[in-house]
Order: C-alpha cells, then sequence, then structure tokens
C-alpha cells in the first residue's frame, strides 16, 4: 500500500494535476498550431480553419488531444484507465448517465433561452457545430458522419478524462468537498468550449453531467451524460446541411 501511495503522488500533488496540466497544454499547443495555418494567422477558433473534407478532423484535434495527458499519465503512474476512471460504462452508468445527459440538455436548453431573451439573438453566438453544418453540401455526408461519431463519442471521452477523470481525482485526493469539485470541474469544463455567450448554459450542463460522476464515482457515468448531451446538436448536422 505504502507503495502504491508514493507512485501516486509526482513533485508532492496527486498525479491527476500533472495529467490535467498536460493535456491542457496539448490543447493550447494545438489550437495555436492550427491558428498559425489560418490566412493571416488570426483567430482562434479551429472550426474556422478548415471547410468540410478531408482535413475536418484537424478542427477536432485540439479535444481530442485533451485526453491524452490523462490516458499516459494514468500508465505511467496510476493503474491504467480502466481503474482509475472508469471509463469503460457499466449498467448502472448507462442509467445515471442517460438521466444526467437529460437534465444536461435541459438545463443547457433552458439556460440559453435566458440569455438569447436578456442579450438578443445578435449578441449570442452559435454553436461550432451550427456553424460547421452551414458550410456542408450534400456530398458531405460522409464528413458528417465522421463529425457526428466525433462529437459524441471521441471529444467527450477526452473531456471527461481530464476534467471528471484526471481533474476530479486529483482533487478528491487532496480532499476536497465533493460539491467543490463538482463546481470546479464544471468551471474547466465551460472554460474549454470557449464561447463566451453560451458560458452561463454551458456551466450548468457540466454541472449536470458532473452529477453523473458524483452519484457512482466514475468517468463512464459522465461519459454516458456527456455523449447524450451531444447527441441531439450533432444529429441536427444533418438536417441543417
Amino acid at each position: 500500500m505504502g507503495e502504491t501511495r508514493v507512485s501516486r503522488v509526482v513533485f508532492g500533488a496527486h498525479w491527476g494535476f500533472i495529467a490535467f496540466f498536460a493535456g491542457l497544454g496539448l490543447y493550447h499547443v494545438a489550437t495555436a498550431a492550427l491558428t498559425a495555418l489560418r490566412p493571416g494567422g488570426t483567430g482562434g477558433d479551429p472550426f474556422e480553419l478548415l471547410d468540410i473534407g478531408p482535413l475536418l478532423p484537424l478542427a477536432f484535434l485540439p479535444t481530442l488531444l485533451l485526453g491524452l495527458g490523462p490516458v499516459l499519465a494514468s500508465h505511467r503512474w496510476g493503474e491504467g484507465p480502466a481503474a482509475d476512471f472508469g471509463w469503460w460504462p457499466s449498467y448502472r452508468d448507462f442509467k445515471v448517465g442517460l438521466a444526467c445527459g437529460g437534465l444536461a440538455l435541459f438545463v443547457g436548453y433552458s439556460l440559453n433561452l435566458l440569455v438569447l431573451g436578456l442579450y438578443g439573438v445578435d449578441r449570442v453566438s452559435d454553436s461550432p457545430l451550427t456553424e460547421l453544418a452551414e458550410g456542408a453540401d450534400s456530398d458531405d455526408t460522409g464528413w458528417l458522419v465522421l463529425a457526428v461519431a466525433i462529437v459524441v463519442v471521441a471529444t467527450p471521452l477526452a473531456e471527461e478524462l481530464l476534467t471528471r477523470g484526471a481533474l476530479w481525482n486529483a482533487l478528491e485526493r487532496h480532499r476536497l468537498p465533493r460539491w467543490v469539485i463538482l463546481v470546479l470541474t464544471a468551471v474547466v469544463f465551460a472554460y474549454l468550449h470557449g464561447e463566451p455567450t453560451r458560458t452561463v448554459a454551458l456551466l450548468g450542463q457540466g454541472l449536470a453531467i458532473g452529477l453523473a460522476r458524483l452519484r457512482t464515482g466514475r468517468a463512464g457515468a459522465s461519459l454516458v451524460a456527456h455523449a447524450a448531451n451531444n447527441l441531439p446538436p450533432a444529429i441536427l448536422l444533418f438536417t441543417a446541411s
């Protein structure tokens, strides 16, 4: 047991902090690199850099890299992602996750309506998925299917490994109250999306998704909640194109 505790501490802190900042660093480096590829080198949204086509996955690369730090750190200092994060959903994870995902959709929709009522449509930005769909045509169906798979499965997995996986474990290891961890991870979740006018809704959704991890103690449940939350807007890619 003593060796296990030592192996989980790096530079005096739980290795989850190293994993979190590594994933976050990769995210910002990749975003900066994609931004530099844009003519003029301005702007910070990867979805503005590329048209739908073979290079589409590059638009999602920064977000996907969020999960790399937690996976590598878990293999290096932990017991592997399955044991450290519980990322493979169980039957209970699916039940709790679907309920929390439905709650996240309701909270996000309600808060977005509130923000629209306060500030008006012109002052609230569209979701990046909406902008992506607007640039698609009938020949892009295959790439839209790929985008849906990434949005519903890959990006939730990467974001959950970072927030409700590595960061949650690290904060819990240092004995922060669970409600504080829930709020902090929701704040990080909202920050990662980089959509200032939708921050309130994203924060509410982050709290709802985090409830799945709070109830089960597993990132697999929050992964299901996150995927359920992302599924309806992802499917709208086809109706908008």
